[in-house]
Order: structure tokens, then C-alpha cells, then sequence
């Protein structure tokens, strides 16, 4: 083992160095005025999202979990409904549907790692299928590219379906030259610390049009319109300021980061491509690269892992067990691909600070590996 050498999975630090001026004072401001929960932090905060992303309106919620449960509710999903989603995906997922009642219909994945359209269709010819309980489609932009949506909205119009979008992991990322953020009826953010735009705890953020989002926004807090009016049953769902602080000072470094992120990625695709799988770039999509995710020779998986800890390397699975086949969700649902993918994936160091000659280690260690 290199003593010498130590290459965390990820590496927030310097992150806060390059804004830490602006988050330390911002942070002394909210504690002098007390101000920890909504106002105008907050509508400051939902106004620079929408300028970045274009959307209409952005409600800030207290995390990505609760973005997704809040837009499902704003959109009517409710107990006896069916939502198309994937079974390759963090457990919030398919943990928002099940918490609003509503039932998970699985799909499995293509080559970019998203919801395959062509199965989607395929289900509801399915003679188990209730084409009638059927009210929308969640798909999960994994690891930082977008699925083909123009796709997913087609199948959607023509059964009268939502759209919800799973974009905990794309936050930067662009479909055919436009933000995630603006491009179906609800798009569900997540600004955990280790995301591409993240806070210092928990945090989140739903975008849409107004309409939707002032229904999101009584979801988030408790079921009301005002301060005495609680007309549905809600949530504590709401993002702190402080936290809100911390992601707009971020916000603004934001594309300098994806930027040198992507230099990263595309180096390691260079130097591994034919060794291992390296992750496509889908042609409609601008990849932010939340993960770099290589696929490895079937059973070698583990065995590089381990390798790769010996040599100092830090490493990790998203995910190693499909939602669909975990004790909370399992229902017999068959997804090869996922299935596959799931026995073969491996996360490498990925951020936009790590130096040449650490990416350098990281591919040397890979190609030793496999020369042996």
C-alpha cells in the first residue's frame, strides 16, 4: 500500500474556501437578525433558481426527499395511483411514491443509465397492468444527464400523465441547450452537501410553473395558504435559511466547477475507455457528472474496489442493490439491465479540485489491476 497517497471519494473543503467569505458573513447576518426560517432570504434564494434555471416559479423545501413528495402531492398523486419510475435510483425515489400511497411501477434502464422509453411503452400492453390507476411519470436524471424527455412527455401526452423529474443529481445540467429545471411540469432538486450544487445539512427545491408551485409551497409548510388557513393536510418541509445562504453563494460558482468536473470525467474517459465501460455522453444532453460510474468486467467489481482501497483510493456504489429488489419495495418486478448494473458498477473520485496527478493515480491503478 502507498502510505503516501490518500484520495478521498469526495472532497467538499475547498469548496467552501472559495466562498467562504461571502457563506461566514451571510451566516453572522441571519444569527444577528434571527431570521432562520422563510421570508426574504428565502425569496431571494427561490428567485436566483429561477434565473438560473429558467423556470417560472421555485418553491425551496427542506430537502430532495421532500421535494419529490411535496411535488407528487401537488400534482394530485394519491393512494390507488400508479407512477413509471426506475428501479436504478437512490430509495427517495420510489420512497416519495410509496409515501404519498401511490404504487411504483418499475422500468428498466438503457445504456445511459435512464429510464428506457421503449419499455415504458412496452408495460402498458402488460395484462397485470390497470392502465386507469396510471397518473405519472418520475424519472431520475442518474448521475447527471438527462434521459431523452421529449421522449418521455410523448408517452405522457398520450396518456394523459404527468411529469415529474427526479433532479437530485443534475443541478447544471442542460437538455438540448435549456437548464434542467424548466422542461416538465415538476422538477424536484436536491442540494445535499455531496451534490453538484450543495448545502452544509439538508436541502431542496421543487421549480415549475406558479400555479403548481403555490400548491408545493402549502404542501412544504403544514397544508396552508397563509399564516391561520390550513386547507389540506402538509408537511415541515421547509428549507432554513442558513442553508439557503450557503447554496446562493454557491450558485454563483457553480458552472466553473462543472466545468473543471467535466475536464476530470472526460480524462478518465480517455485514458480507461476499452478497459472498463465508461459512461456516454447522450447526445441531447450536457452531462454534469454528479458521479463518474464505470461498469466493470463482470466479477471484477468487488475485487477492484478493495485493490483500489490498498493503493489509498476511495471508491463507492450508486447503488448496489435495485430499489425494486430491496425488502421495502421488492414485488417481483424482473429488470435485467438494472440488475446487471448493479453487480458491476463502480464510483470513482470525482470532483473539480482533484489534481492531474491524482486522476494520473487513480488510472494507473485501474490499467494495473487489469494487466495483472
Amino acid at each position: 500500500m502507498n502510505q503516501n497517497i490518500k484520495i478521498p471519494f469526495v472532497d467538499l473543503y475547498p469548496q467552501y474556501e472559495e466562498v467562504q467569505a461571502e457563506i461566514d458573513m451571510a451566516i453572522a447576518d441571519i444569527i444577528t437578525r434571527s431570521d432562520f426560517i422563510t421570508g426574504p432570504t428565502v425569496d431571494k434564494f427561490e428567485k436566483s433558481i429561477c434565473e438560473y434555471t429558467g423556470a417560472e416559479d421555485c418553491a425551496s423545501i427542506g430537502s430532495g426527499t421532500n421535494a419529490l413528495v411535496c411535488a407528487l402531492k401537488a400534482l394530485g398523486i394519491g393512494p390507488g395511483d400508479q407512477v413509471i419510475t426506475v428501479g436504478h435510483t437512490f430509495v427517495s425515489t420510489t420512497e416519495a411514491i410509496a409515501n404519498v400511497g401511490a404504487t411504483p411501477v418499475f422500468v428498466d434502464v438503457d445504456e445511459f443509465y435512464h429510464l428506457d422509453t421503449r419499455q415504458m411503452r412496452a408495460i402498458t400492453g402488460a395484462k397485470e397492468f390497470a392502465p386507469t390507476n396510471l397518473k405519472a411519470v418520475l424519472f431520475v436524471d442518474l448521475y447527471g444527464q438527462t434521459p431523452d424527455i421529449d421522449s418521455i412527455k410523448k408517452f405522457a401526452k398520450d396518456y394523459d400523465l404527468k411529469v415529474i423529474e427526479d433532479a437530485a443529481q443534475s443541478f447544471g445540467s442542460e437538455y438540448r441547450g435549456k437548464k434542467v429545471g424548466s422542461l416538465v411540469d415538476l422538477t424536484c432538486f436536491s442540494f445535499n452537501p455531496v451534490k453538484n450544487l450543495g448545502a452544509m445539512g439538508d436541502a431542496g427545491a421543487v421549480t415549475g410553473s406558479k400555479e403548481l408551485i403555490d400548491k408545493v409551497r402549502m404542501y412544504r409548510d403544514h397544508g396552508r395558504k397563509t399564516k391561520f388557513e390550513y386547507d389540506t393536510v402538509g408537511y415541515n418541509a421547509r428549507i432554513d435559511n442558513l442553508q439557503a445562504v450557503i447554496v446562493q453563494a454557491k450558485l454563483k460558482k457553480i458552472d466553473g466547477w462543472l466545468e473543471k468536473k467535466q475536464e476530470v470525467c472526460r480524462r478518465y474517459t480517455k485514458q480507461l475507455e476499452g478497459i472498463v465501460k465508461c459512461p456516454k455522453e447522450a447526445p441531447w444532453s450536457k452531462h454534469s457528472y454528479y458521479v463518474y460510474v464505470i461498469e466493470t468486467p463482470v466479477g471484477t467489481r468487488d475485487k477492484l474496489q478493495a485493490f483500489l482501497k490498498d493503493k489509498g483510493i476511495a471508491t463507492n456504489i450508486h447503488y448496489k442493490h435495485p430499489t425494486h429488489k430491496t425488502k421495502a419495495f421488492e414485488d417481483g418486478t424482473s429488470l435485467p439491465r438494472t440488475e446487471q448494473v448493479c453487480d458491476n458498477i463502480l464510483s470513482l473520485p470525482c470532483y473539480h479540485t482533484l489534481l492531474e496527478h491524482h486522476q494520473d493515480y487513480v488510472i494507473n491503478a485501474i490499467k494495473e489491476f487489469y494487466a495483472g
